[in-house]
């Protein structure tokens, strides 16, 4: 049996052990069921693709980009806030 070394930032190890525990799993068994069903599938068993903006996000891109549909600047955050719970 082959032994697989990986380097990951403790804060991700911890939160993938807490994840994998509550399905009853430890970490190496799921890096395990990762790897057998890589193999099924002839590659990665999940898409992996960039995520896609909402189109709603897009175009909020795009106004401000071209300095549409601004609203006017606040003195404060207060009132910026108070600006948005008005609409």
């Amino acid at each position: 049996m082959a032994t697989l070394q990986i380097r990951i930032d403790d804060g991700l190890k911890e939160r993938a052990d807490i994840l994998f525990s509550s399905l009853g799993l430890d970490t190496s068994t799921a890096v395990r069921i990762f790897i057998n069903a890589a193999l099924e599938s002839d590659g990665i068993p999940f898409p992996v693709k960039h995520n896609k903006a909402s189109n709603e996000l897009l175009e909020a891109i795009e106004d401000t980009r071209h300095r549409r549909n601004l609203s006017k600047p606040y003195k404060t955050a207060e009132e910026a806030v108070k600006a948005m719970l008005e609409n």
